[in-house]
Parts: C-alpha cells; structure tokens; sequence
C-alpha cells in the first residue's frame, strides 16, 4: 500500500523497532525490500548499518540518516549492537562523515526523538538539531511526539565561515494513525522545493505543506479510515461537491485547519 501511493524510503529507528526482538526488526526489512521500498535506520548485518543510503534525485544526490532516542526500554541483543541506530553524536558524525566521502550533495537526518504530545520541540531537540546542522547535515524530519511541531527554515554559518541553508520540520506528527489525543488526527504532508546550482551548493527554496485529517467514519464496518486533503475537503463542501463529511465534520476540519497553521 505505501508502495502504491509512491513512498520510496522509510525511517525505521523508533522506540517500537525491537518490540518483537530482532526476528521481528529483520522481518520488517524483509517486507520492505520485497515491496521495493529502501529503507534506513534498523539492520540485519553490520556492514548495512554502515552502508549509507542515497538515492539520486533528477541529479541530487540526497543521503539518508536515521535515529532514535531508543526502543522502549527493550534491550539492544548484545550480539547485535548494530542492529539500531541509537541517537549517539559519535555514530551520528560517523555516518555523516561517510555521507560526504560519497558526495552526497543533500543529507537528511531523520529523528525519532521528542516528547509525546508536545506541540514544541524540547531543549535536547533543538540542541541536537544545531549538532546536525554544524556538522553537515542540511535537513532534519522529526518524528515520534505524534502531534505537529514547529519547522523552520534557516542560515547556518560553518566554523569556517561558509553559510548554507537548512531546514528542520521537529515533529512532522502522525500521517495514518487510530489515536483520540488532541491534535494526533491532524498532521502535514511537507513539500521541500530543493535546488542544486551550479557552485555545488544546495538551495533550499521554499517548504510548503498540505494540511491533512486522519478522518474515521464510525458508521461503516470496513474502510472506515480516510487520510483527508483537508483544504480540498473544506473547498469541496462549501461547493456542494462533496456531502459525505457532514456539518460537524466540516467544523472539526476548520478548527483543525487553524490549529495546523499555527
């Protein structure tokens, strides 16, 4: 299904990817590669975790990094210490390090950190994303909090003097999910506008985002959960195109509108 819908690469370090031990960590890969989605972050082999993933987009060499703050409690098999990225500065520079070596023009850390629930970033998330920015990486996609957090596009000055664009989106929320907390239905689909010129460097220029619902329609057995364009949804409503929210939905989706934007 995320095949389909065009999802090429997952991050699959999260405080969840040791729940079913490490037959269920390798079966996860497994089912990605036979779907033909690259994936980053969890490992069978040692010699994985340390093969960095970069895909080549329209010429843009873009590498993928991938971390958690870690898995539950649940321990790392000892025999096995590669199997999950932890966030660990020394492994991080590590894989950023390698990244360059390969000339990645673009390097996207991808972050399972935060406070569940918590609509702004923490001290640690935003002392972690000055650590990445100084040390190479260009954009950050946070994850784990389940709600929306705050992203910012920024300049960044290098030790030596260079400047380049960055970008950190630090919680980008739940995209399909089944949770009743405050503001876990409503999340983004983020749009990052990327361009390489001539001199090498990145340009980052402009980010936007569709605003999305995760819409459960409790009146039907099967298929009951709808990822919602909210604005197209709101649109189609007031144009009579489409009756099958309702007026209640039709609120709900204002107010979760406003509460995105902001």
């Amino acid at each position: 299904g995320l095949a389909d819908i065009g999802i090429d690469v997952l991050s699959t370090a999260g405080n969840h990817c040791l729940d079913m031990g490490f037959d269920g960590l390798s079966r996860t890969i497994d089912v990605l590669d036979e779907a033909n989605i690259s994936h980053v972050g969890t490992y069978k082999t040692e010699e994985e975790q340390n093969n960095i993933l970069i895909k080549d987009v329209k010429g843009v060499k873009i590498a993928f990094l991938n971390y958690t703050y870690g898995t539950n409690g649940i321990p790392i098999p000892h025999d096995k210490p590669y199997c999950v990225n932890l966030i660990d500065k020394d492994l991080i520079k590590k894989h950023i390090d390698l990244a360059k070596s390969q000339n990645a023009d673009v390097i996207v850390a991808c972050m399972h950190w935060g406070i569940e629930y918590q609509t702004t970033p923490s001290d640690e998330q935003k002392e972690l994303a000055d650590f990445l920015f100084n040390n190479g990486v260009d954009i950050i996609l946070g994850n784990h909090p389940h709600v929306l957090q705050p992203m910012e596009k920024r300049t960044v000055t290098l030790e030596d003097g260079t400047t380049k664009d960055c970008f950190v989106i630090y919680a980008l929320g739940n995209f399909i999910c089944d949770q009743n907390a405050e503001n876990t239905r409503n999340s983004i689909i983020l749009d990052l506008n990327i361009t390489k010129n001539t001199d090498g460097k990145i340009s980052i220029n402009k980010a936007t985002y569709t605003p999305i619902y995760m819409y459960k329609n409790p009146s039907l057995k099967t298929k009951k959960m709808k990822v919602l364009d909210i604005v197209k949804t709101i649109s189609n409503y007031e144009n009579g195109s489409d009756t099958s929210i309702g007026l209640n939905t039709y609120n709900l989706l204002k107010t979760q509108l406003e509460k995105i934007n902001s």
